[in-house]
């Protein structure tokens, strides 16, 4: 096992940087870049300075911009270099783990991280756990009633879940629970009044505010997972080591929990890097928007708008070592959990 994770941490250096190079280079060389961003705004105050025929540099939004003015910005935002070398730069600064600072608000990338991380995090935390928690135990109920009135019914009901987007369970769940019944707040992941309460006080505000966001994040996955979770039983069910144990006389729940749990769990476990990452990161960005959360969707696809390079950049290579790294988790998981997997000898 020690062989296996010093080559998949010694791969892990190439891959990420492979995956930050072709982004870099894919952004850089887009069109709509800062510098023509900002020269956008200021077009119009230079429209007379357009009509007397100033030239600006290769630009096609600085029609009526000054030149000098153009080439402060490309140094300001440090476009007066090659790409190369731009390139170079960043990947130094990057083994320092030093992220730089974001173009417009003038903040470290790493403190902006930390300031809409725990947003994030109670998102994808609780999300998770929600969903894995609730998911497993209803998969197995399902396999053990399987063909029953109430298996049936349930799985039309995750059926209709999974079909459903995240967002739409969110614009529903903000009319009825928020608006109209009021059982849950509307916005924020705190009150206005959440310094003066207790600390028991403050835990159930914040949890009262995480709820439905969570719940709309959640029943999709829930439902794609309990259907994943039954079927892995299901399978596992109909092998011949089960139909061994029951030959022997094993009991119904003894060859579910000891024999089957464990190679159907495989299956699972093996979603468990997608999922918590899909909660993490992308899953977040319209629950956040729709119920006003300040988090790192948001700040991801704010960033990409504006084009503020430092942020996606940071961000960008922040979770993909991250992503990187729970892969590698992922897979000693699996041999903790299936002797039978050696990764060693393949």
């Amino acid at each position: 096992m020690l062989w296996y994770i010093a080559k998949r941490l010694a791969l892990l250096i190439p891959t990420l940087f492979g995956i930050v190079a072709l982004n870099f280079f894919l952004i850089q060389l887009s069109p709509g870049g800062p510098v023509e961003q900002v020269i956008s705004k200021l077009e119009s105050t230079y429209a007379s300075e357009a009509q007397a025929g100033l030239k600006a540099r290769d630009y096609k939004a600085s029609r009526g911009v000054p030149e000098g003015l153009i080439t402060e910005l490309e140094a300001q935002y440090g476009f007066d270099k090659p790409i190369l070398e731009r390139f170079a730069l960043l990947v130094k600064s990057y083994v320092c783990f030093d992220l730089g600072t974001s173009y417009y608000r003038k903040i470290a990338v790493w403190d902006l991280i930390i300031e809409k991380l725990p947003v994030s995090i109670s998102l994808g935390v609780f999300s998770t756990l929600f969903i894995y928690l609730l998911s497993i135990p209803l998969g197995i109920y399902k396999t053990r009633h399987n063909g029953s009135l109430l298996d049936s019914a349930s799985s039309f009901v995750i059926i209709v879940c999974n079909a459903v987007p995240p967002f739409l369970f969110a614009v529903v769940g903000i009319v009825l629970f928020a608006s109209v019944w009021q059982i849950f707040p509307l916005r924020g992941l705190v009150s206005d009044e959440f310094d003066s309460l207790s600390t028991m006080g403050k835990l159930l505000d914040y949890l009262h505010h995480l709820c439905l966001p969570v719940l709309c994040l959640s029943l999709g996955s829930l439902a794609w997972l309990t259907i994943l979770s039954k079927h892995s039983f299901l399978d596992e069910l109909h092998k011949p080591y089960v139909l061994t144990a029951r030959a022997k006389g094993a009991r119904e729940s003894r060859i579910l929990y000891h024999h089957v749990f464990r190679n159907a769990m495989l299956l699972v476990i093996a979603s468990f890097p997608g999922a918590f990452l899909g909660m993490f990161l992308g899953g977040s960005l319209l629950i956040e928007t729709l119920f006003s959360l300040d988090g790192l969707g948001l700040l991801g696809y704010e960033s990409i708008v504006s084009r503020d390079y430092p942020v996606v950049f940071g961000t960008l290579y922040i979770f993909t070592l991250f992503a990187l790294i729970v892969g590698i988790i992922n897979d000693i998981v699996y041999m903790l959990i299936d002797p039978r997997i050696h990764f060693d000898t393949r």
